[in-house]
């Protein structure tokens, strides 16, 4: 996974994040919010220690969707933003991916119901 570099351009720390938790959801409701089907979805989420700004170390919480189970105590590393600690390289990506499908939904099924409602309109002069 690639991850982005901070602002003077070095790779973000590494740190070792602990599952917490992993559950299964089905992939029709997946398929529902982010128009991407699959037969197996689990959500991860998953804590790590990271410095604040004031370089004290801090709990943080994330969150990643998997095809794979893990383990709750499963240990692995994760990249997090330095400037902004609790934003991971997974995090990072994750909004971008989820809400584009979304979007574009949103927008044809805009464009549709106002098309049907205008020949509705037009219907009844």
């Amino acid at each position: 996974m690639s991850f982005a570099p901070d602002a003077s351009g070095n790779p973000w720390p590494e740190a070792m994040a602990t599952v917490t938790s992993c559950k299964y959801e089905f992939g029709a409701g997946r398929a529902l919010a982010f128009g991407l089907p699959t037969t197996r979805h689990f959500r991860i989420t998953y804590n790590y220690w990271a410095p604040n700004a004031d370089n004290i170390d801090e709990l943080h919480t994330g969150e990643l969707t998997s095809e794979k189970a893990m383990h709750v105590g499963t240990l692995f590393p994760i990249r997090y933003n330095p400037e902004v600690p609790h934003e991971t390289a997974h995090s990072a990506a994750a909004p971008a991916m989820s809400r584009t499908p979304l979007l574009a939904i949103g927008i044809i099924g805009s464009i549709i119901l106002s098309l049907v409602w205008l020949l509705i309109l037009r219907g009844c002069s």
